[in-house]
């Protein structure tokens, strides 16, 4: 008999729903062309960079990012968790544990799990839960883990989940139960059949092309059992081994247990998963376990292939007994365009030959328990701190989902890049890694909790500085106008590229793949990279000096680049009258208060890195000849731009345009300065000044005007959409919008990025202020937005931007974890307080 063990302890601060509730409110796609797959998604399973799946709150596997930088939305009713219960009395029922079919006729032998009152969904990723309650006289949960922890470069790039079922039964008679397993196998399906597929403008000017995979298509493929090394289960496989190395879709799958007396193990290995699954349900709902069909045949042109496994066992009285299942995948290859191909990185593990998932899943197994408790111990002290409230330790944590499902990818290991190499996509609508802008709020995540990864990140955005890419394209945004584009080189030499690549063509060596406008000519990026060159030294204990010299280069070269846009000779370049920053449909003209600002802390920055680097004999001979002239580029900088852009109150938002318009991101450079102990660009009381200008405009005003004046005639193109719901209808705050007039109106109706609210840099901001020591507006700012996303249906794709008439734009989006970056300005001010965490 097995000995009695703890039912699970779901920390307080999860994420929760009812299972199968559906959202009377939710936010819906605000243009009808980008990604909107509904509200139904859970945390993410599996480790970044190996692909991932998804399981929803209703008990459906529906998201698959198991194919490099795409994306599938979709549920195959074979994939499913059932359980069976028999009482002393004889009396037994069966539910398949999801609370609805895909389809209508989807597997239509089958009993469906009762949504009323019968358990909830919760998630503190990397782990989530199922408790199902009030329809068994078991209580059951199901625990799902994936092993992701910090400093972690290892089993963090496993492709497994463990599912630790905890049955307790609380009568005073023996409990018979069963939990079946069934799976369809997919080897072969995730990978794109337009090899070469072509690339085209959708209507919002972003460059985007058909992902075809050969979903269903699974002639050759068979399934064996699994019975040795101490674990049971069923393996699934393709004919592909027979006569190739793998390729992009090969591979395989595997279900496994402990090998355990006291729990009897059944089979199915060839169930049609496409019919109404009567041939495996009808065996399973009388007796709780299968029929042992042996049947290892691989199945024909146009049929499908299920597996399934039973997990039977008695329960006695008072008794509690926990069994693990994994799920592996071992999806080897990625590959971009036709021929360009990476390795991932747990092949470094567990080998390159695609047929290694058995071993994921026997390590999983034996080794959960272990993951299970560096995660609590990361965890932990942070859900202990009473300074953080719940809202926002669920927050921190489970918006570490998009390191898993966007897309992501973490190739094998080399001598040039040791833990390879690493990128997360900017989102799906915007299919492009690691966009530098996005990522200087963004990358405090992988910062703060995997810093390998994100110098790994920086050492690839130095390589592409100096290079070159002169072919030429149209820019998109003309093409949203209606009007003829200029034509653009695609990369210059010394200017700092947008984004290192997307997943059809080769990332980290074709960089600056989106073409909505000319990123050579914007004027953040340069000061962008210089910034996170130096947080990363600066936050990782100031010794890696080898990050640094190798980064040193490029950061000399993309500030002579960018130096080249000050035409006047002011110390500060000045933005041209188009989009070229971060905010792109935002025209500034002149010297900008954003860009002017990330300017010159980015000088600043420099020059503190080049002092590092002389100090320790590492710099090159011309290092204090640039120093001076960094100097002095610094000097009649923070003489310019202050006199020009300070009103009174805040800062304007450029010099060109004569607008009043109070910018919530006016002065990040100077968030950035205070952050890396450089010296402030304004002062102080300037910064006080602008904050609760920004508070007051962008946060109480703009959404007392969206509760009363707003309307939906506000929107900007025919097509776009309106949500069900608005600020007027929740009468709740949505958070910082990103610029309004002084009163909160905005300065034109039509306006686009002014008029959103973009969750990253409201979390950033909301570091701002804390920072400033304005932690009650900075954690109003970021609670309204936190409660946006997991109270409306964006939970696990949270979007980069939201309206107040119910709308979003560009879901996963990689910006807001810039929460982590609030968390370091939290425990920064906690430590400056009361000396101690």
């Amino acid at each position: 008999m097995a000995e009695n063990v703890s039912i699970p302890k779901i920390p307080a601060q999860a994420w929760h729903r009812p299972l199968g509730r559906t959202w009377d409110d939710h936010y819906i796609v605000r243009y009808a062309s980008n990604l909107d797959d509904g509200p139904w998604h859970g945390a993410p399973l599996g480790g970044f960079g190996a692909g991932c799946i998804g399981r929803s709150p209703r008990g459906d596997f529906n998201l698959w990012h198991l194919d490099g930088g795409e994306h599938v939305f979709q549920t195959f009713p074979g994939c499913q968790f059932s359980l069976f219960e028999k009482q002393a009395s004889g009396q037994s029922q069966s539910f398949a544990l999801g609370t609805k079919p895909a389809k209508a006729d989807s597997l239509s032998s089958w009993q469906w799990y009762p949504q009323e009152e019968s358990g909830s969904y919760h998630a503190l990723y990397p782990r989530s839960w199922f408790t199902y309650e009030n329809v068994f006289q078991a209580q059951v949960t199901c625990e799902q883990l994936s092993p992701i922890w910090p400093n972690n470069y290892q089993e963090a790039s496993y492709p497994v989940t463990v599912f630790e079922w905890t049955a307790h039964n609380p009568t005073d008679q023996p409990l018979i139960l069963s939990v079946m397993v069934s799976w369809q196998n997919m080897v072969g399906w995730f990978t794109n059949t337009q090899k070469m597929p072509e690339v085209q403008l959708r209507d919002d000017g972003s460059p985007f092309y058909d992902y075809v995979p050969p979903l269903g298509q699974s002639r050759g493929n068979y399934n064996q059992v699994v019975a040795a090394d101490g674990i049971k289960g069923c393996l699934m496989e393709g004919a592909w081994h027979q006569y190739r190395e793998p390729q992009e879709g090969d591979g395989q799958w595997c279900l496994a247990i402990l090998d355990n007396p006291d729990v009897e193990v059944s089979y199915d290995l060839k169930w049609d998963p496409t019919g109404d699954g009567k041939d495996l349900w009808d065996y399973f709902s009388r007796l709780g376990r299968l029929m042992n069909l042996f049947d290892t045949n691989p199945v024909a042109e146009g049929e499908q292939l299920g597996c399934a496994i039973a997990l039977r066992f008695t329960l006695q009285p008072g008794e509690t007994r926990k069994i693990p299942v994994a799920l592996a995948w071992d999806l080897p290859i990625t590959e971009f365009a036709e021929g360009v191909k990476t390795f991932r990185r747990y092949t470094d593990f567990f080998g390159t030959g695609g047929r290694n998932a058995r071993e994921i899943a026997r390590v999983a197994l034996n080794h959960y328990k272990t993951w299970q408790q560096k995660i609590e111990t990361w965890q932990r002290p942070i859900l202990d701190r009473s300074d953080l409230p719940p809202w926002f330790q669920m927050a921190l944590f489970n918006e570490l989902y998009d390191l898993a499902s966007g897309g992501t990818l973490w190739s094998a290991a080399t001598e040039t890049d040791p833990i390879g190499q690493f990128a997360v996509l900017e989102c799906f609508d915007y299919r492009w890694y690691e966009s530098l802008d996005v990522r200087l709020y963004g990358g405090f995540a992988t910062l703060l909790l995997w810093p390998e990864l994100e110098k790994a990140v920086l050492r690839a955005f130095a390589r592409a500085i100096p290079r070159a890419d002169n072919r030429q394209r149209v820019i998109g945004y003309y093409f949203t106008m209606g009007a003829n584009s200029p034509m653009a080189v695609r990369k210059k030499k010394g200017a700092t590229p947008h984004d290192l690549g997307a997943p059809n063509e080769h990332p980290w060596e074709s960089t600056n793949y989106t073409s909505y406008q000319d990123c050579n000519q914007w004027k953040d990026l340069g000061s962008d990279f210089v910034l996170q060159v130096y947080r990363a030294f600066k936050l990782t204990g100031e010794t890696d000096l080898d990050f640094l010299q190798t980064c040193w280069p490029a950061v000399v070269e993309t500030l002579q680049y960018l130096k080249l846009f000050d035409k006047d000779g002011d110390g500060i370049p000045e933005n041209s009258s188009a989009p070229d920053q971060t905010f792109d449909d935002w025209q500034l003209k002149g010297i900008s208060a954003y860009c002017g600002g990330l300017w010159l802390a980015a000088l600043e920055a420099t020059i503190a890195m080049g002092e590092i680097l002389a100090r320790a004999k590492l710099a090159p001979g011309n290092t204090p000849i640039l120093l001076t002239q960094y100097r002095r580029w610094l000097d009649n900088g923070l003489k310019a731009y202050h006199p020009k852009l300070w009103n009174g109150r805040y800062y304007r938002l450029d010099t060109g345009s004569q607008s009043e318009v109070v910018m919530a991101d006016q002065l990040c450079g100077q968030f950035f300065a205070r952050l890396l102990g450089l010296p402030d660009l304004v002062e102080a009381d300037c910064v006080s000044s602008s904050l609760k200008a920004i508070y007051n405009a962008c946060f109480i005003k703009f959404n007392h005007y969206a509760q009363t004046q707003l309307q939906p005639r506000q929107q900007k193109f025919a097509g776009a959409q309106v949500g069900s719901f608005s600020a007027a209808t929740t009468q709740q705050p949505i958070g910082a919008v990103n610029g309004v007039l002084p009163d909160g109106s905005p300065e034109d109706p039509d306006g686009t990025h002014q008029l959103e609210v973009w969750t990253g840099i409201n979390f950033g901001l909301a570091a701002f202020f804390v920072q400033m020591g304005m932690s009650d507006q900075g954690m109003a700012i970021a609670e309204a937005v936190v409660r946006q996303i997991y109270d409306y249906g964006l939970q696990f794709r949270t979007p980069e931007a939201i309206t107040a008439l119910g709308t979003f734009r560009a879901c996963h989006y990689m910006r807001p974890l810039a929460i982590w970056g609030l968390y370091y300005q939290l425990t920064a001010y906690k430590v400056a307080r009361e000396g101690k965490i």
